[in-house]
């Protein structure tokens, strides 16, 4: 298969399938009771009872996109997930850490399936012209602030609903325990910790499998999956630089946090570019500066909020130490007081369980065949799916191609295709809510085989 497709969003262009696949090792070789091509034969009936909810999948969608809601104040959002979910017969607790949700469907003895999706939007502005788009806002740092589902998550829990609906009318094709949570906060990387710490386990039992998709720049309709490490860990960057305030027009007499905070977000680049081994992914992006309100005045002060990623303990640390030392450095230089700096540890790296992701990429193949395709490597994005993972489940994290074939094209070859956390990104969606939603349900039927 020649195509090309973008996964930018999280930092990577993959290259041609067939060379992607080379570079991936082999996959080990599980034997279910029922083979990869009986659970893909299921496909067409999975296809068929999304198709009755279309309409209705893609109004949610609409909905959803059009009134997002940030982390931990997902209360609209909870409440109509949690009224479909009751209205497909699963039984719903409210309130999990925090504004998560808990669908549980009960169906004989059998494993125990957790199957997730992400709530929250992103605090910025959409710019995508859609007749649904987002005019939202919220106070976010202080300010209110444009909200938008940016990042797909609006895609994700249509989905969601989609394959909750289909395994409830499918009851005779699987046998256990279906756990369906709505995940707060998934943007600060803090929400699955929330519930975990709200007692998720010990009230709601340890899954023996867990699925999550994420809508990702590739064509619709794509499904795409890799063994072992699926996504980045995450730290955030707190810096504020203290000065000595003045009139613009006397910058001699002040000590300007401005230009320290201007030098950091240069200087720290050399850590990338000069410390980090090149071949070892790593990045250090400062995504926020705020400093004073009028142009000839010089505040006394400058924060910057940022964001450290790597997939690796040793650049990690050489990361963090590189922040640290360029942070008090660049205020040295100035005759500046010590910066406060504060590096909080989030999401860990998604770490998908070889042998079932080896499974369901089976399953995945049979039933999308040259659509389902590997990973190459692993997202420089975050995902605290990951707090599930840590906690004992064997879980399998996929991607979902939301792009029309043709914009992905003409995207790619202008070089301005629009990815996750974009303010133009707009997800088709369909088929990428029914093919997302198809795969997780093959997914699941495959590993609660009756």
């Amino acid at each position: 298969m020649r195509m090309k497709w973008a996964l930018a969003a999280f930092g990577l262009v993959a290259s041609v399938a067939a060379q992607a696949q080379s570079s991936l090792p082999p996959l080990p070789q599980v034997v279910p009771a029922r083979s990869a091509q009986q659970i893909a034969s299921q496909r067409p009936a999975v296809e068929a009872i999304l198709a009755k909810n279309s309409a209705s999948l893609v109004a949610l969608y609409k909905d959803l996109h059009a009134h997002p809601e940030l982390g931990f104040q997902e209360k609209a959002t909870a409440a109509k997930l949690a009224k479909l979910m009751r209205a497909a017969g699963y039984t719903v607790t409210e309130g999990v850490g925090g504004t998560g949700i808990v669908a549980v469907l009960s169906n004989g003895e059998g494993p125990r399936i957790l199957v997730r999706a992400d709530m929250d939007a992103l605090p910025m502005e959409e710019r995508t012209g859609l007749p649904y788009a987002s005019k939202a806002t919220a106070i976010y740092n202080g300010k209110v602030t444009p909200v938008a589902h940016s990042c797909g998550h609006d895609i994700h829990m249509a989905a969601w609903i989609g394959a909750a609906r289909a395994l409830a009318a499918m009851k005779d094709q699987w046998r256990g325990t279906l756990v369906f949570v709505g995940q707060p906060a998934e943007e600060g990387v803090s929400g699955a910790r929330a519930m975990l710490a709200d007692g998720f386990i010990e009230r709601f039992g340890k899954a023996d499998y867990g699925f999550a998709l994420h809508v990702t720049p590739a064509p619709a309709g794509m499904i795409l999956y890799r063994p072992g490490a699926m996504s980045s860990t995450s730290d955030s960057i707190d810096l504020t630089f203290h000065g000595r305030g003045a009139h613009g027009s006397t910058p001699s007499v002040a000590i300007d946090p401005v230009l320290m905070a201007a030098r950091f977000t240069v200087d720290v680049q050399s850590v990338i570019s000069r410390e980090k081994d090149p071949d070892a992914f790593g990045v250090v992006t400062v995504g926020a500066i705020q400093a004073g309100e009028a142009g000839n005045v010089i505040p006394g002060e400058a924060t910057l909020r940022g964001t450290i990623r790597s997939q690796s303990d040793q650049v990690r640390t050489k990361l963090i130490d590189g922040v640290t030392r360029t942070a008090r450095a660049v205020a040295m230089m100035a005759g500046a007081p010590e910066p406060t700096l504060a590096i909080r540890p989030g999401g860990k790296m998604v770490m998908n369980d070889p042998k079932l992701t080896a499974r369901t990429a089976e399953v995945f193949r049979a039933a999308f065949g040259a659509k389902a395709q590997p990973l190459p490597v692993a997202m420089s994005g975050s995902e605290d799916f990951s707090e599930f993972v840590l906690a004992g489940t064997p879980s399998v994290y996929f991607l979902v191609g939301g792009i029309d074939p043709a914009l992905f094209e003409a995207g790619i070859k202008a070089g301005n295709l629009a990815v996750n956390h974009s303010p133009e990104f707009a997800p088709l969606p369909e088929p990428t809510i029914s093919a997302g939603a198809t795969a997780m349900v093959l997914a699941v039927l495959d590993v609660a085989q009756p």
